[in-house]
């Protein structure tokens, strides 16, 4: 059964920063290209980053490019995501989601399996 379960959201003030992390089980995770999304009250899920499986390519929205930095370490089955300057504009729960060979890394239809994701709030 495949897991991921999401870690290190909090509060922070704006300009902070904050690192989540997302450790799987259950699935070959070198196999899976690796994504994060988030959904704000009241909002649709939105993209946020991806790793690919393969190439190392990462992929952002506009919205966090030059602020979030996606990795992943295969040998702890992890992904990451490094948020800087953070906004208030970026509170959210984030999800992390595993895709198999995705097409379109930005859309959340790809992606087979998912987090219960953490709650990411910035202050101003």
């Amino acid at each position: 059964q495949v897991q991921l379960v999401e870690s290190g959201g909090g509060l922070v003030q704006a300009g902070g920063s904050l690192r989540l992390s997302c450790a799987a089980s259950g699935l070959t995770f070198s196999d899976y290209a690796m994504g994060w999304f988030r959904q704000a009250p009241g909002k649709e899920r939105e993209f946020v980053a991806a790793f690919s499986w393969i190439g190392g390519i990462t992929h952002y929205a506009d919205s966090v490019k030059g602020r979030f930095v996606i990795s992943r370490d295969n040998a702890k089955n992890t992904v990451y995501l490094q948020m800087n300057s953070l906004e208030p504009e970026d509170t959210a729960v984030y999800f992390c989601a595993a895709a198999g060979y995705p097409d379109d890394y930005d859309d959340a239809y790809e992606y087979d399996h998912w987090g219960q994701g953490t709650q990411v709030t910035v202050s101003s």
